[in-house]
């Protein structure tokens, strides 16, 4: 019964901000009609499929098609991926799942390529929905988990919230109450600070039930209550139903069967009326329960029928367990043991494939017991007894069930074998077969108990395996995706290096021209000076000398141009990525220049003391040069950045300095960047090599510059990458690199 809560919540989650959308669908119809731009359109689209769930299913995924069909025209890829997100949730109202992962997984790889972090936490909520509403909690929690450590890494309080009150309830489902309770507090705690009293109806709801579930019936009753008043004044009527429905069955566990049928029935006829064939199904089921207990056994069967029926056009194996196991119970108390024995049949099949480990259904299991006992197949009896008691087991302490255990099993075999004796034996003998029923009961306890701890021990065994061939699977992928960033980096490299070779090539056959005719030139004027002196024409020799002193610059600044082609000829052919014996101050030394001309080339006012402190004692050491030079490029080029940014807080009072510093450590080269610009808030500073984290103003940064270096060093070089930083006064990167 309680999977009510869990599909409400899931509602909730995904489709939460429709709430706050006060226009209606006309409204947005209108909207749809006087926008001029096709991305504006889709958004608006999106806000209408979403709408749309809680009003008609069939009407929100024709919309999700035609604004998956929009966005793919004009390749808005992000647009497509949320209403791939829509539609998924819709097929999972309806009862679709295949057709619901398949727009997942698309949507998936769209985020993925997108880089959308908020995507895919949105996305990961989606997954735990879909696995949530097959009742296998398992998954769900997994994709949930997804959810909250993207929504952390984002500081997403809404979809952190929604992730926390979700895994609350796919705990609940598996009878899990200790973080049950603990993230439906968190948010509970949310909903107050935001004021939003519709989701604080649903979260009390929700914790009434796990108080029910842990025997506080008081503070379920108040909860559940508190939950109507909110939901009433708020006007959401969901609320409401799922609390009337939860209500029927706290009483129904007190013992008040009147009070719990009214309750379901009130929540039935309400269900109908918002077309929730789930919970019109749930609550039917709960008032025949109530029925049965009451004795009205006839009127019970009856609107058993019509529970079974509404059931199946809810798709949900949970409805259809909920109305064949309590058909099975009228069954029972009409002694039509059977019949019983063949809904409960029923109502197990459609729960193979979930993961619920719940009290209900080990009643369910004790019930069939019971029915094959009553028709005399033992056999399938002690099976069935065995399922309810592994399934308390969960619940409780294993001590306590192996005791309730073998109390039931005495007494069950017990009772049988004295009505055994009663009928074939005398009064004289009746002493001497009791003792005998009471050995082979307690043989036949041990032996059960046995079997019991063998299958438990087996399954702990195999969670065991599976767990370690998951994170064997996961290291691998891990593994397999890192080689697969380096093999791309390094065809980019070989690229780059191809199209270097290439431009240095085309420059070096006109700039050799250049340097050999100035040389020439220059050798034809010497002779033309020494046949002037000869005629001592001074106006000619100024003029000649002029000429010459011109031609040296050219051969100068020629062969600058020279040396800077055959650097460029020289980068080209060391860009396969393999390592290299290198000196790092030279390295250094390049990098800085060019980080500092490149920005001086961009900003003409930039302007910066260099300081460089380059130990020459230090070693060659192996490095990847591409590598190592990208890091200490993005260093440079954020030290500058932090300068700059503090000159434009000071008005220009203040001189921008960067220093570099080398240095032998034992067996390590240690290379200091630091800066006197803005410093990192102390908040931020263990987030830095975080992918997609950057301090940086929107559309400035990706996020992505030192979370690189952090891999290039720390995985591709095996050294350290740290930071020391005081806000406003200073930032200092420390680079560790193994020397050879």
């Amino acid at each position: 019964m309680k999977y009510l809560a869990f599909l409400f919540s899931l509602v909730i989650c995904v489709y939460g901000s429709t709430f706050g959308q006060t226009p209606a669908i006309d409204s947005l119809d209108r909207l749809i009609l006087k926008v001029t731009t096709d991305t504006a359109r889709i958004k608006l689209l999106l806000k209408k499929a979403d709408f749309l769930v809680e009003v008609n299913l069939d009407s929100a995924i024709n919309v999700s098609k035609r604004t998956i069909q929009a966005a793919e025209k004009i390749n808005y890829k992000k647009g497509e991926a949320n209403a791939r997100l829509g539609l998924a949730t819709g097929y999972n109202f309806k009862g679709e799942y295949k057709a619901a992962s398949l727009n997942l997984k698309i949507a998936e790889e769209i985020f993925l390529s997108l880089q959308d972090s908020t995507g895919l936490g949105t996305l990961y909520g989606n997954y735990g929905m879909m696995y949530g509403m097959q009742s296998k909690y398992d998954s769900s929690i997994y994709y949930y988990e997804r959810a909250i450590q993207v929504a952390e890494g984002l500081h997403d309080d809404r979809l952190l919230n929604n992730a926390y009150k979700n895994i609350a309830i796919s705990y609940y489902m598996q009878s899990n109450f200790t973080p049950a309770m603990l993230y439906m507090q968190k948010s509970l705690v949310y909903y107050e600070k935001q004021k939003n009293i519709r989701s604080q109806a649903n979260t009390l709801m929700n914790m009434g039930l796990i108080y029910d579930e842990m025997g506080d019936k008081v503070r379920a009753e108040e909860s559940l209550m508190k939950s109507i008043t909110l939901s009433k004044a708020a006007g959401v009527r969901n609320v409401e139903l799922y609390a009337y429905s939860n209500l029927a069955s706290l009483y129904e566990s007190k013992k008040n069967y009147q009070l719990s049928y009214e309750y379901a029935m009130k929540a039935a006829v309400l269900g109908r009326e918002m077309g929730d064939n789930g919970i019109e199904a749930a609550s039917l089921s709960k008032a025949v329960i109530s029925l049965a207990k009451l004795n009205k056994l006839g009127e019970a069967e009856k609107l058993a029928r019509q529970a079974i029926l509404t059931a199946d056009l809810a798709k949900q194996p949970m409805n259809s367990y909920q109305a064949y196991a309590a058909m099975g119970l009228v069954l029972k108390l009409q002694n039509k043991f059977d019949r019983s024995i063949e809904a409960y049949s029923k109502a197990f099949e459609v729960m193979q494939e979930s993961d619920i480990y719940d009290e209900s259904i080990g009643e369910t299991y004790f019930n069939l017991s019971e029915s094959y006992s009553k028709v005399g197949d033992y056999q399938k009896a002690l099976t069935a007894y065995q399922k309810y008691a592994e399934i308390a087991d969960s619940v409780r302490s294993q001590e306590n069930i192996r005791k309730a255990t073998e109390i039931n099993m005495n007494y069950e075999f017990e009772k049988k074998q004295q009505l055994a004796a009663a009928e074939q034996e005398r009064k004289n003998v009746e002493t001497r077969n009791r003792q005998l029923v009471l050995s082979v009961g307690l043989g036949l306890t041990i032996l059960v108990a046995l079997i019991a701890f063998y299958a438990f021990r087996t399954k702990l065994k195999a969670n065991t395996l599976l767990q370690r061939q998951k994170e064997e699977i996961e290291t691998a992928m891990t593994e397999l995706r890192t080689t697969q960033a380096q093999l791309i980096q390094k065809e980019k490299m070989a690229s780059l290096g191809e199209l270097t070779a290439g431009i240095a090539h085309e420059i070096q056959n006109p700039l050799n021209f250049v340097n050999n005719f100035a040389e020439v030139s220059n050798e034809l004027l010497e002779e033309l000076q020494q046949e002037l002196m000869t005629t001592q024409n001074d106006e000619t020799l100024v003029l000649t000398s002029s000429i010459k002193t011109n031609l040296s610059k050219i051969v100068h600044h020629g062969k600058r141009a020279d040396a800077i082609v055959k650097s460029m000829l020289q980068h080209s052919s060391m860009s396969s990525g393999e390592k290299q014996l290198l000196d790092m101050n030279v390295l250094i030394d390049e990098y800085l220049r060019l980080a500092y001309h490149g920005l001086k080339a961009k900003e003409k006012d930039f302007n910066a003391d260099l300081i460089t402190d380059l130990d020459v004692s230090i070693d060659r050491i192996k490095v990847v040069p591409q590598e190592i030079g990208r890091v200490l490029l993005n260093l440079f080029n954020n030290a500058f950045y932090a300068t700059q940014q503090k000159k434009q807080q000071l008005n220009g009072q203040y001189q921008p300095q960067v220093t570099v510093t080398t240095k032998a450590v034992r067996n390590k080269v240690e290379i200091r960047v630091k800066d006197n610009g803005t410093g990192i808030p102390e908040a931020v500073k263990d987030k830095i090599f975080q992918p997609f984290f950057t301090t940086k103003p929107t559309g400035e940064g990706t996020g992505l510059g030192l979370s690189l270096s952090y891999d290039i060093i720390t995985k591709g070089h095996g050294g350290e990458l740290k930071v020391e930083s005081k806000e406003d006064e200073f930032t200092e990167m420390i680079i560790c690199l193994p020397a050879v």
